[in-house]
């Protein structure tokens, strides 16, 4: 029997080029599948995943542990490759990208967000959102005016020379929610941001996250937790590999 996810999968990848490329466009998956060999068998971590995530949307990716989720942010995070299928990031096409290309998208195009903040612990909070720029070969005076913006814009103006054992754990996240502003990128990544965070300061980054929405970022948000996933505006389920619900919550 055809269902009406095999139709719209079907459909998605006779989309012509011309609608891949459009302005509105940020993301389009096309039937995309990631496999792993253990031994003689074949483990289908995603199975023909496809979607659109259009520019300034705040969309949480949720499921529960093996389902696939943090797979697939790997793929849009450019940290890993699909076994087949299409990924279009900004209308070029990642899945056909060299380790080099890749890279440049993760710098430029990407900014992340990890749970456990993957802060230098001797450097200060100035250079720790310095180092995106340092890698790309942004000159001196330009990546300390850039970093100095993205801690003002987290409200860590009076925090930039202190270092992470001398901040909060909701400082430390907002630490790195400005490193990964500082490129401007055009997707903030964010797996389980609040996941060692206790529930008053988990509030307050997901406040923060929506304030970085309204100012028109495109937010991209993985977790396991349905009142994370909630502060969205869109939800994909993920189960098994597939997506098995996709909806707009406000």
């Amino acid at each position: 029997m055809v269902t009406d996810l095999d139709v719209r999968a079907a459909a998605g990848s006779a989309v012509e080029t011309s609608r891949i490329d459009s302005t509105d466009v940020l993301i389009r998956t096309v039937d995309l599948w990631k496999t792993y060999e253990m031994g003689d068998e074949l483990i289908h971590a995603l199975s023909g995943v496809t979607f659109e995530i259009r520019k300034n949307e705040y969309v949480a990716i949720i499921g529960p542990s093996g389902s696939g989720k943090s797979t697939l942010m790997n793929l849009i995070g450019c940290l890993d490759t699909p076994s087949k299928g299409e990924y279009w990031l900004n209308g070029k096409n990642v899945a056909q990208m060299d380790d080099d290309e890749l890279a440049m998208i993760r710098n430029r195009e990407i900014g992340f967000v990890f749970q456990t903040f993957n802060l230098l612990p001797r450097a200060t909070a100035l250079h720790n959102v310095e180092l995106p720029l340092i890698y790309n070969g942004t000159p001196a005076a330009t990546r300390i005016e850039m970093a100095r913006k993205a801690l003002e814009s987290v409200e860590l103006g009076n925090r930039m020379g202190h270092k992470p054992n001398e901040l909060s754990g909701g400082q430390r996240q907002r630490v790195a929610i400005a490193r990964a502003l500082v490129n401007r990128p055009s997707i903030i990544l964010a797996d389980e941001p609040t996941g060692n965070l206790d529930s008053k300061t988990s509030e307050e980054i997901m406040q923060l996250f929506e304030s970085l929405h309204a100012r028109g970022n495109t937010i991209i948000l993985v977790t396991h937790e349905p009142d994370i996933a909630a502060h969205a505006h869109r939800v994909i389920s993920i189960r098994d590999g597939k997506i098995s619900k996709d909806e707009r919550i406000r």
